[in-house]
Protein backbone atom coordinates (compact mmCIF):
# COMPACT_ATOMS: atom_id res chain seq x y z
CA UNK A 1 0.00 0.00 0.00
CA UNK A 2 1.38 3.21 -0.91
CA UNK A 3 0.86 6.96 0.20
CA UNK A 4 -1.53 7.47 -2.43
CA UNK A 5 -3.69 4.94 -1.69
CA UNK A 6 -3.89 5.73 1.92
CA UNK A 7 -5.10 9.25 0.78
CA UNK A 8 -7.44 7.69 -1.46
CA UNK A 9 -8.96 5.72 1.16
CA UNK A 10 -8.76 8.53 3.49
CA UNK A 11 -10.84 10.58 0.94
CA UNK A 12 -12.90 8.48 0.80
CA UNK A 13 -13.86 8.12 4.06
CA UNK A 14 -14.33 11.75 4.57
CA UNK A 15 -16.50 11.79 2.32
CA UNK A 16 -18.99 8.86 2.85
CA UNK A 17 -21.24 10.31 5.40
CA UNK A 18 -22.07 13.90 7.01
CA UNK A 19 -20.83 15.33 10.24
CA UNK A 20 -17.35 12.59 10.05
CA UNK A 21 -15.48 13.45 13.56
CA UNK A 22 -13.15 10.35 13.33
CA UNK A 23 -11.87 7.44 11.16
CA UNK A 24 -11.50 4.13 12.76
CA UNK A 25 -9.19 1.42 11.27
CA UNK A 26 -9.19 -2.12 13.24
CA UNK A 27 -8.88 -5.38 12.68
CA UNK A 28 -11.80 -7.91 12.00
CA UNK A 29 -13.84 -4.75 10.94
CA UNK A 30 -14.43 -2.47 7.70
CA UNK A 31 -13.08 1.10 7.73
CA UNK A 32 -15.33 2.78 9.69
CA UNK A 33 -16.20 6.10 10.52
CA UNK A 34 -18.39 8.20 13.45
CA UNK A 35 -20.67 10.62 11.83
CA UNK A 36 -22.98 12.52 14.44
CA UNK A 37 -21.57 10.11 16.98
CA UNK A 38 -21.99 7.01 15.78
CA UNK A 39 -19.79 4.42 14.24
CA UNK A 40 -21.21 3.62 10.53
CA UNK A 41 -19.23 1.16 7.77
CA UNK A 42 -17.47 2.98 4.53
CA UNK A 43 -18.58 1.22 1.46
CA UNK A 44 -15.39 0.95 -0.68
CA UNK A 45 -14.66 -0.69 -4.05
CA UNK A 46 -13.22 -3.27 -4.05
CA UNK A 47 -14.72 -3.81 -0.55
CA UNK A 48 -13.08 -4.40 3.13
CA UNK A 49 -15.01 -6.46 4.58
CA UNK A 50 -12.61 -7.25 7.71
CA UNK A 51 -9.40 -5.71 7.72
CA UNK A 52 -6.30 -8.11 8.30
CA UNK A 53 -3.60 -7.52 11.03
CA UNK A 54 -0.93 -6.97 8.10
CA UNK A 55 -3.47 -4.55 5.95
CA UNK A 56 -4.07 -2.03 9.61
CA UNK A 57 0.30 -2.16 10.59
CA UNK A 58 0.86 -1.24 6.75
CA UNK A 59 -1.68 1.32 6.87
CA UNK A 60 -0.18 2.68 10.43
CA UNK A 61 3.91 2.52 9.18
CA UNK A 62 2.39 4.73 5.92
CA UNK A 63 1.45 7.62 8.60
CA UNK A 64 4.40 7.18 10.48
CA UNK A 65 6.24 7.79 7.37
CA UNK A 66 9.55 6.57 8.48
CA UNK A 67 9.99 8.70 11.67
CA UNK A 68 12.01 6.59 13.74
CA UNK A 69 11.22 8.27 16.69
CA UNK A 70 7.67 7.74 16.10
CA UNK A 71 8.23 4.28 15.55
CA UNK A 72 10.46 3.59 19.15
CA UNK A 73 7.50 5.15 20.77
CA UNK A 74 5.22 2.93 19.40
CA UNK A 75 7.04 -0.12 19.97
CA UNK A 76 8.31 0.70 23.54
CA UNK A 77 4.68 2.50 24.86
CA UNK A 78 2.50 0.41 22.55
CA UNK A 79 1.16 3.79 21.27
CA UNK A 80 2.01 6.81 19.21
CA UNK A 81 0.63 10.44 18.80
CA UNK A 82 1.18 12.14 15.86
CA UNK A 83 -1.02 14.44 12.70
CA UNK A 84 -1.46 14.31 9.19
CA UNK A 85 -2.09 16.22 6.12
CA UNK A 86 -4.43 15.07 3.40
CA UNK A 87 -3.49 17.86 0.73
CA UNK A 88 -5.62 20.07 0.15
CA UNK A 89 -8.77 18.35 2.12
CA UNK A 90 -8.02 18.19 6.08
CA UNK A 91 -5.43 17.44 8.88
CA UNK A 92 -6.05 14.78 11.29
CA UNK A 93 -4.46 14.01 15.04
CA UNK A 94 -3.66 10.46 14.56
CA UNK A 95 -3.40 7.82 17.26
CA UNK A 96 -1.76 4.41 16.48
CA UNK A 97 -2.33 1.82 19.13
CA UNK A 98 -1.58 -1.95 19.63
CA UNK A 99 -4.59 -4.42 20.81
CA UNK A 100 -3.80 -8.35 21.07
CA UNK A 101 -0.44 -7.66 19.01
CA UNK A 102 -2.34 -5.87 16.34
CA UNK A 103 -2.37 -2.36 15.47
CA UNK A 104 -5.44 -0.35 15.41
CA UNK A 105 -5.99 3.41 14.11
CA UNK A 106 -8.12 6.44 15.18
CA UNK A 107 -7.63 9.74 13.54
CA UNK A 108 -9.74 12.90 14.44
CA UNK A 109 -10.44 15.17 11.68
CA UNK A 110 -9.48 18.77 12.98
CA UNK A 111 -11.06 21.86 11.34
CA UNK A 112 -9.10 23.68 9.41
CA UNK A 113 -10.95 27.15 9.95
CA UNK A 114 -10.27 28.78 13.16
CA UNK A 115 -14.12 28.80 15.05
CA UNK A 116 -15.16 31.60 16.85
CA UNK A 117 -16.97 32.06 20.17
CA UNK A 118 -20.73 32.82 18.09
CA UNK A 119 -20.04 30.10 15.61
CA UNK A 120 -20.33 28.31 18.30
CA UNK A 121 -23.09 29.76 20.62
CA UNK A 122 -20.46 29.57 23.46
CA UNK A 123 -22.03 30.79 26.82
CA UNK A 124 -21.15 34.73 27.25
CA UNK A 125 -18.83 33.53 29.87
CA UNK A 126 -16.17 32.92 27.56
CA UNK A 127 -15.98 36.62 26.24
CA UNK A 128 -15.43 37.32 29.92
CA UNK A 129 -12.55 34.62 30.36
CA UNK A 130 -11.04 36.07 27.44
CA UNK A 131 -10.11 39.49 29.35
CA UNK A 132 -8.51 37.59 32.23
CA UNK A 133 -5.06 38.55 32.66
CA UNK A 134 -3.46 36.39 34.69
CA UNK A 135 -4.86 32.64 36.53
CA UNK A 136 -5.81 29.31 35.05
CA UNK A 137 -8.60 28.15 32.85
CA UNK A 138 -9.44 25.10 32.83
CA UNK A 139 -11.80 23.25 30.08
CA UNK A 140 -12.89 19.73 30.94
CA UNK A 141 -14.53 16.70 29.45
CA UNK A 142 -14.57 13.14 27.87
CA UNK A 143 -11.93 12.50 24.55
CA UNK A 144 -13.79 14.06 22.21
CA UNK A 145 -16.67 16.03 23.90
CA UNK A 146 -15.12 19.68 21.81
CA UNK A 147 -12.45 20.90 24.28
CA UNK A 148 -10.07 21.91 21.72
CA UNK A 149 -12.35 23.97 19.69
CA UNK A 150 -13.79 25.53 22.51
CA UNK A 151 -10.03 26.79 23.77
CA UNK A 152 -9.29 26.93 19.94
CA UNK A 153 -12.44 29.66 19.98
CA UNK A 154 -11.16 31.26 23.46
CA UNK A 155 -7.84 32.33 21.70
CA UNK A 156 -9.20 33.86 18.45
CA UNK A 157 -11.16 35.80 20.82
CA UNK A 158 -8.05 36.95 22.37
CA UNK A 159 -6.15 37.09 18.77
CA UNK A 160 -9.24 39.60 17.55
CA UNK A 161 -8.59 41.71 20.44
CA UNK A 162 -5.06 42.03 22.73
CA UNK A 163 -1.86 42.38 20.70
CA UNK A 164 -0.06 39.87 23.30
CA UNK A 165 2.43 37.18 22.14
CA UNK A 166 0.69 33.28 22.37
CA UNK A 167 2.54 30.11 22.74
CA UNK A 168 0.64 26.72 22.67
CA UNK A 169 2.28 23.41 23.61
CA UNK A 170 0.26 20.83 21.57
CA UNK A 171 0.02 17.13 21.21
CA UNK A 172 -0.22 17.29 17.78
CA UNK A 173 -1.04 21.24 16.76
CA UNK A 174 -5.09 20.93 16.34
CA UNK A 175 -5.74 24.41 14.68
CA UNK A 176 -3.19 26.72 12.71
CA UNK A 177 -3.64 29.85 14.15
CA UNK A 178 -2.96 33.16 12.15
CA UNK A 179 -1.20 36.15 13.17
CA UNK A 180 -4.23 38.56 13.92
CA UNK A 181 -3.11 41.41 16.83
CA UNK A 182 -1.86 38.84 18.35
CA UNK A 183 1.74 36.86 17.66
CA UNK A 184 1.77 33.05 17.68
CA UNK A 185 4.35 30.26 18.07
CA UNK A 186 2.71 27.13 18.27
CA UNK A 187 5.25 24.14 19.08
CA UNK A 188 4.09 20.35 18.79
CA UNK A 189 5.05 18.16 20.87
CA UNK A 190 7.74 15.84 19.95
CA UNK A 191 8.97 17.91 16.92
CA UNK A 192 9.60 21.16 18.99
CA UNK A 193 9.55 19.74 22.78
CA UNK A 194 9.85 16.50 24.41
CA UNK A 195 7.77 16.69 27.49
CA UNK A 196 4.79 19.47 28.32
CA UNK A 197 6.59 20.18 31.76
CA UNK A 198 9.77 20.88 29.39
CA UNK A 199 8.08 22.60 27.00
CA UNK A 200 6.13 24.80 29.52
CA UNK A 201 9.38 25.42 31.81
CA UNK A 202 10.98 26.58 28.41
CA UNK A 203 7.90 29.07 27.79
CA UNK A 204 8.59 31.19 30.31
CA UNK A 205 11.94 32.44 29.08
CA UNK A 206 10.36 32.87 25.92
CA UNK A 207 8.22 36.11 27.06
CA UNK A 208 4.54 35.02 26.62
CA UNK A 209 1.30 36.77 27.62
CA UNK A 210 -0.94 33.74 27.35
CA UNK A 211 0.46 30.03 27.36
CA UNK A 212 -2.22 27.06 26.21
CA UNK A 213 -1.01 23.56 27.49
CA UNK A 214 -2.62 21.10 25.54
CA UNK A 215 -3.05 18.57 28.34
CA UNK A 216 -2.09 18.96 32.14
CA UNK A 217 -1.09 15.01 31.95
CA UNK A 218 1.28 14.87 35.33
CA UNK A 219 2.17 16.44 38.69
CA UNK A 220 5.18 18.22 37.13
CA UNK A 221 3.50 20.39 34.29
CA UNK A 222 0.63 21.27 37.03
CA UNK A 223 3.24 22.24 39.08
CA UNK A 224 4.91 24.26 36.59
CA UNK A 225 1.78 25.55 35.07
CA UNK A 226 0.62 27.10 38.72
CA UNK A 227 4.14 28.89 39.02
CA UNK A 228 3.36 29.81 35.56
CA UNK A 229 0.04 31.42 36.40
CA UNK A 230 1.54 32.86 39.37
CA UNK A 231 3.71 34.84 38.22
CA UNK A 232 1.49 36.89 35.88
CA UNK A 233 0.74 34.47 32.92
CA UNK A 234 -2.80 33.55 31.66
CA UNK A 235 -2.37 29.70 31.71
CA UNK A 236 -5.38 27.78 29.53
CA UNK A 237 -5.32 23.93 29.38
CA UNK A 238 -7.74 20.44 29.72
CA UNK A 239 -8.69 17.98 32.15
CA UNK A 240 -10.18 14.59 31.75
CA UNK A 241 -12.60 15.13 34.42
CA UNK A 242 -16.43 15.40 34.58
CA UNK A 243 -17.31 18.39 36.31
CA UNK A 244 -15.46 21.39 39.17
CA UNK A 245 -15.43 18.94 41.86
CA UNK A 246 -13.46 16.61 40.31
CA UNK A 247 -11.38 18.88 38.36
CA UNK A 248 -10.00 20.13 41.37
CA UNK A 249 -9.63 16.85 43.26
CA UNK A 250 -8.04 15.31 40.23
CA UNK A 251 -5.14 18.24 40.54
CA UNK A 252 -4.42 17.45 44.36
CA UNK A 253 -4.58 13.55 43.60
CA UNK A 254 -1.73 14.00 41.63
CA UNK A 255 0.25 15.62 45.03
CA UNK A 256 1.25 13.70 48.22
CA UNK A 257 -0.70 14.10 51.08
CA UNK A 258 1.51 16.45 53.03
CA UNK A 259 1.69 19.01 50.36
CA UNK A 260 -2.33 19.25 49.99
CA UNK A 261 -2.83 22.26 51.94
CA UNK A 262 -0.12 24.22 49.91
CA UNK A 263 -1.62 23.37 46.41
CA UNK A 264 -5.10 24.06 47.96
CA UNK A 265 -4.07 27.25 48.55
CA UNK A 266 -2.19 27.86 45.10
CA UNK A 267 -5.56 26.82 43.41
CA UNK A 268 -7.52 29.12 45.64
CA UNK A 269 -4.89 32.00 44.47
CA UNK A 270 -5.10 31.01 40.52
CA UNK A 271 -8.09 29.38 39.19
CA UNK A 272 -10.20 31.99 37.20
CA UNK A 273 -13.16 29.62 35.29
CA UNK A 274 -13.17 25.69 34.80
CA UNK A 275 -15.83 24.79 31.98
CA UNK A 276 -16.67 21.25 32.17
CA UNK A 277 -18.45 20.43 29.01
CA UNK A 278 -19.92 17.24 26.96
CA UNK A 279 -21.71 16.96 23.67
CA UNK A 280 -25.27 15.15 23.45
CA UNK A 281 -27.41 13.68 20.33
CA UNK A 282 -29.48 16.81 19.04
CA UNK A 283 -32.82 16.57 17.80
CA UNK A 284 -33.01 16.02 13.77
CA UNK A 285 -29.11 14.69 14.05
CA UNK A 286 -26.10 16.00 14.60
CA UNK A 287 -24.58 16.91 18.56
CA UNK A 288 -24.85 20.46 21.14
CA UNK A 289 -22.42 21.21 23.48
CA UNK A 290 -23.76 21.39 27.31
CA UNK A 291 -21.29 23.01 29.78
CA UNK A 292 -21.21 23.94 33.26
CA UNK A 293 -19.03 26.82 33.95
CA UNK A 294 -17.81 28.07 37.20
CA UNK A 295 -15.82 31.13 37.95
CA UNK A 296 -13.79 32.64 40.80
CA UNK A 297 -14.94 34.75 43.83
CA UNK A 298 -14.45 34.13 47.85
CA UNK A 299 -17.06 31.16 47.99
CA UNK A 300 -14.99 29.60 45.30
CA UNK A 301 -11.55 29.77 47.08
CA UNK A 302 -13.09 29.03 50.64
CA UNK A 303 -14.58 25.74 49.04
CA UNK A 304 -10.84 25.24 47.34
CA UNK A 305 -9.08 25.95 50.17
CA UNK A 306 -11.38 23.59 53.02
CA UNK A 307 -12.96 21.57 50.90
CA UNK A 308 -16.59 20.99 49.76
CA UNK A 309 -19.20 20.09 52.54
CA UNK A 310 -22.59 19.79 53.50
CA UNK A 311 -24.18 22.98 52.23
CA UNK A 312 -21.40 24.25 50.44
CA UNK A 313 -20.90 22.56 47.19
CA UNK A 314 -19.62 23.99 43.74
CA UNK A 315 -22.44 22.40 42.39
CA UNK A 316 -24.56 24.76 45.33
CA UNK A 317 -21.85 27.39 44.78
CA UNK A 318 -22.34 27.27 40.39
CA UNK A 319 -26.21 27.73 41.37
CA UNK A 320 -25.88 30.70 43.38
CA UNK A 321 -23.81 32.30 40.63
CA UNK A 322 -26.28 32.46 37.74
CA UNK A 323 -25.73 36.40 37.80
CA UNK A 324 -22.36 36.28 36.73
CA UNK A 325 -23.11 33.63 33.67
CA UNK A 326 -22.26 30.67 35.70
CA UNK A 327 -24.33 27.49 34.57
CA UNK A 328 -25.13 23.41 36.35
CA UNK A 329 -25.31 20.75 33.10
CA UNK A 330 -28.43 20.62 34.85
CA UNK A 331 -29.92 23.97 34.25
CA UNK A 332 -27.76 23.91 30.90
CA UNK A 333 -29.58 20.63 29.44
CA UNK A 334 -33.00 22.05 31.05
CA UNK A 335 -32.48 25.12 28.93
CA UNK A 336 -31.49 22.95 25.86
CA UNK A 337 -34.85 20.95 26.61
CA UNK A 338 -36.81 23.77 26.43
CA UNK A 339 -35.25 25.13 23.14
CA UNK A 340 -36.35 21.93 21.48
CA UNK A 341 -32.29 20.89 21.05
CA UNK A 342 -32.37 17.65 22.67
CA UNK A 343 -35.29 15.44 23.64
CA UNK A 344 -36.55 14.32 26.97
CA UNK A 345 -34.68 11.26 26.82
CA UNK A 346 -31.73 12.76 26.10
CA UNK A 347 -31.68 15.83 28.70
CA UNK A 348 -32.43 12.59 31.45
CA UNK A 349 -29.68 10.23 30.42
CA UNK A 350 -27.22 13.30 30.62
CA UNK A 351 -28.21 14.97 33.84
CA UNK A 352 -26.15 14.69 36.78
CA UNK A 353 -28.66 15.04 39.36
CA UNK A 354 -31.66 13.08 37.53
CA UNK A 355 -34.57 14.63 40.29
CA UNK A 356 -33.40 18.48 39.69
CA UNK A 357 -33.43 18.01 35.78
CA UNK A 358 -36.63 15.97 35.85
CA UNK A 359 -38.27 18.89 37.88
CA UNK A 360 -37.28 21.24 35.23
CA UNK A 361 -38.77 19.31 32.29
CA UNK A 362 -41.77 19.72 34.30
CA UNK A 363 -41.43 23.14 34.00
CA UNK A 364 -40.92 23.48 30.99
CA UNK A 365 -43.88 21.16 29.84
CA UNK A 366 -46.33 23.00 32.05
CA UNK A 367 -45.19 26.36 30.83
CA UNK A 368 -46.61 24.93 27.18
CA UNK A 369 -49.50 23.25 28.65
CA UNK A 370 -48.74 19.78 28.47
CA UNK A 371 -49.81 17.27 30.76
CA UNK A 372 -46.35 16.09 33.24
CA UNK A 373 -47.70 12.79 34.31
CA UNK A 374 -49.83 10.15 33.25
CA UNK A 375 -51.78 9.77 36.60
CA UNK A 376 -54.16 12.39 35.75
CA UNK A 377 -57.61 10.14 35.94
CA UNK A 378 -56.53 7.02 37.67
CA UNK A 379 -56.24 8.40 40.78
CA UNK A 380 -59.90 8.55 42.72
CA UNK A 381 -60.64 9.29 46.47
CA UNK A 382 -62.02 5.71 47.73
CA UNK A 383 -65.26 7.41 49.25
CA UNK A 384 -66.14 4.12 50.88
CA UNK A 385 -62.97 3.70 53.03
CA UNK A 386 -63.38 3.17 56.69
CA UNK A 387 -67.44 2.67 56.06
CA UNK A 388 -69.14 -0.80 57.13
CA UNK A 389 -70.30 -2.57 54.02
CA UNK A 390 -73.73 -3.72 54.55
Amino acid sequence: MRKQEVDYILGKMLDSHPNVSDLNITVGRPFQVESSGQLVSVPLDPPFESLTPFQTEVFALNLINRDRRLTDILLREGSCDLSYELPGKARFRVNIFSQRGNYSIVLRKLETRIPTCKDLNLPEAFYQMAEEKNGIILVTGATGSGKSTSLAALLNEINEKKSVHIITLEDPVEFTHPHKKSTFNQREMGKDFDTFANGLRAALRQAPKVILVGEMRDRETVEIGLSAAETGHLVLSTLHTVDAGQTINRILGMFPADEEKQIRIRLADTVRWIVCQRLLPKVGGGRVAAFEIMGTNLRVKDTILNGEEEGKTFYEIIQAGKAFGWVTFDDYIIELYRKGEITEETARAYASNKAIVGRGIDAVKSAAGEKTTDLLGKLEIDRDYGRARR
